[in-house]
């Protein structure tokens, strides 16, 4: 499979959205059901917020207001006052005199006077200060996500205008805003945003136009949510990452359409989040993402402590049965790696029983026969080297425990994704025990029976 044909199938998959990497032109939201994206997101509104703010409408708009801001319009309002002694405004001549000869014509210390005051609180102001309140709104929701520097941050909001700063400028000293009153809780009405746009100044019917897009992508409207997704998706700048989501979102496609009909909660893709989706029932599954899934207290640790297994240490017997794998499937010899990129791993727990098992998943974005050698490898690392915290005593312990079993076990399965490879090597059903090897087009139905095969004593 070639880029496009990843990016397609990732679109089609995808659930939740990478925060690093640069703006795609594809579109990634093919299948995606708006009327149910609440229920399964975790952080639906945070993405509606985030995904809003980058719209490159959203970001001309705060560009360009400082500017127009000095023309804001306004409405004039004069107010008539009788005045004993004094004078407060502008002297009404006409009205002074009529008022004095119906009064008291000798009284020449009466003056009526009109008081000149500006009112800000137009309908078309109110819809500007709703729409700059969202804004602000959005950034300091999607704050965690705007502070790093990511390449698509620093084509809108970080770049070079540094329009997060301005707009915070606006928001605290802008003497124009200031003197709008804050909307109520209804406003704008109909009414305002129709005044907004029935406006001749860009300044007020692209606030409507976008307070009303808004509006529809909050209620779910299926074409606003294609759309926004279309000019504001993010994808990786770097194949390898890629190639890791596309074996994620994978997974999860499978998991939600071919395994399992119970509810799914997915949570957004962050730094400090490893747990990405939990399908509910019994057994439970919960997909991770991430070397040391930290929500589990899943590690592996390498630790040569323990008793050998007949005569080999467990770092042994992973680079025994790796070279036997290796050997096995290229019909080649094997070479001594180490590493530790990241990894998908899908537990399933047996609630009645407080059971557990797990397939781990390394991801290789290459064709390169001495990284897929290391990536076997590494794989049987993983799966000899699995601890997970017991939550009785705290410790932590091996999933396979050094018994005269294998120290792989039954407990645990091993899947090393790789590039295709453009030949033919061994087939799913003709692979070792331990772990499988496929190709990015031999995911389609060979996935599916992976996971079944890894979690078959729960069914």
């Amino acid at each position: 499979m070639d880029n496009d044909q990843i990016i397609e199938q990732l679109g089609q998959d995808i659930f939740a959205y990478v925060m690093s990497g640069s703006r795609a032109e594809t579109e990634i939201a093919r299948r995606i059901k708006p009327e149910e994206l609440s229920d399964r997101f975790l952080d639906y509104q945070l993405l509606l917020d985030l995904h809003f703010i980058l719209r490159p409408e959203v970001v001309d708009f705060i560009k360009e207001l400082p500017q127009r801001l000095r023309s804001i319009k306004t409405s004039t309002k004069i107010k008539t006052k009788v005045n004993h002694g004094g004078i407060e405004g502008r002297i009404n001549w006409g009205s002074t005199i009529k008022h004095r000869y119906s009064q008291n014509p000798a009284d020449r210390s009466i003056f009526v006077c009109d008081n000149k005051t500006v009112n800000y609180n137009i309908p078309e102001n109110i819809v500007l200060k709703h729409l700059i309140a969202v804004i602000h709104q959005c950034l300091q929701n999607s704050e965690e996500y705007l502070k790093n520097d990511y390449t698509w941050n620093e084509e809108s909001w970080k770049g070079e205008d540094q329009l997060i700063d301005e707009l915070e400028r606006i928001v605290e000293r802008n003497v124009h805003i200031d003197r709008i009153q804050p909307p109520e809780s209804y406003e704008p009405t109909e009414q305002m945003l129709v005044s907004a746009e029935s406006s001749r100044q860009p300044l007020y019917f692209e606030a409507a136009e976008l307070v009303k897009r808004r509006r529809r992508i909050q209620e779910g409207d299926p074409d606003e949510i294609e759309d926004l997704l279309r000019k504001t998706a993010i994808t990786p700048d770097d194949e390898s990452t890629l190639f890791e989501l596309y074996v994620l979102f994978r997974f999860i496609s499978i998991l939600d359409e071919d395994l399992r009909s119970d509810s799914v909660t997915l949570e957004t893709i962050g730094p400090d989040k490893n747990e990405i989706a939990r399908f509910d029932g019994n057994p439970e599954m919960v997909l991770y993402h991430n070397k040391s899934a930290k929500d589990r207290d899943i590690s592996f640790d390498v630790d040569e402590s323990f008793e050998e297994l007949d005569g080999l240490s467990r770092s042994d017997r992973v680079q025994k049965v790796a070279k036997e794998f290796t050997d096995s499937y290229f019909e080649e010899g094997y070479q001594n790696y180490t590493g530790r990129p990241d990894i998908i791993i899908l537990e399933m727990c047996n609630k009645e029983r407080n059971e557990y098992e797990y397939l781990i998943t390394e991801v290789k974005n290459t064709t390169s026969k001495s990284t897929i050698k290391r990536g076997i490898k590494e794989t049987l690392e993983y799966l000899a080297f699995l601890q997970v915290k017991d939550p009785d005593t705290g410790s932590k312990e091996y999933v396979h425990e050094n018994t005269e079993d294998d120290i792989f076990g039954s407990k645990c399965k091993g899947l090393l994704v790789i590039r295709d490879l453009g030949k033919e090597t061994k087939g799913f059903d003709d692979q070792s025990d331990e772990m499988k090897v496929l190709q990015a087009s031999e995911l389609e139905g060979n996935l599916e029976k992976m996971i079944r095969e890894a979690f078959s004593s729960f069914s």
